[in-house]
């Protein structure tokens, strides 16, 4: 495990990513991809490597590989889903993996990414989702988002960030139909009346 952050040539940033893979030229790799966009990184090779280092300091997201070795990543994903705050995770799957998909995407991970992995395509994930998470500072004290299941919050940060039913839909993988019930719900339990004002209540609080 490497426990050094790797400084960003960008003052403005400092969230800290910890990617966990077995495969050490992934956690490379990775690390340099995000410290080049201005993100402090730290990784874990396995499970134990990876307890040591969120035990030691906060981290702001993670990248988990599905599987480690005899272990499954999914296992990781719920231990940092009972982390305080909404902690971004992305799982990534050396083979595309439909049913371990939608096991993560159900234990809250924003996003399931094959191997190779598109790095734009990586790289605009998290920053929407750390953004997102800025906005979570003050949405977590809204009345009735403790209410909101983890889906219903999914959907939130997605219609929030200016997404559409059809957009969110082909994102979690579920019809606008289905979005637009989930939408429904979160504006019954927030207390807002339209898009607008559920704009205004994520942004105001």
């Amino acid at each position: 495990m490497s426990d050094d952050l790797y400084y960003s040539p960008f003052p403005s940033r400092d969230r800290l990513i910890h990617i966990v893979d077995t495969d050490i030229a992934t956690c490379e790799a990775l690390s340099v991809l995000f410290r080049l966009e201005g993100f402090h990184t730290s990784f874990s090779t396995d499970i134990r490597q990876f307890a040591i280092a969120t035990e030691r300091r906060r981290h702001d997201g993670f990248l988990i590989n599905m599987v480690l070795g005899e272990q499954s990543g999914l296992d990781l994903l719920r231990r940092v889903k009972a982390m305080p705050g909404e902690l971004p995770v992305v799982m990534l799957v050396d083979l595309p993996d439909v049913m371990a998909a939608v096991s993560a995407m159900k234990l809250g991970a924003i996003d399931v990414i094959s191997k190779p992995i598109d790095s734009d395509y990586l790289l605009s994930v998290l920053r929407n989702a750390l953004r997102i998470g800025l906005r979570n500072g003050r949405t977590t004290d809204i009345r009735g988002f403790s209410q909101l299941t983890p889906r219903e919050r999914q959907v939130l940060h997605l219609i929030t960030s200016g997404q559409s039913n059809k957009e969110a839909g082909r994102e979690l993988g579920i019809s606008p139909r289905t979005i637009e019930v989930h939408r429904a719900r979160v504006m019954e339990k927030l207390g807002a009346r339209n898009t607008a004002d559920l704009m205004r209540i994520v942004l105001v609080g």
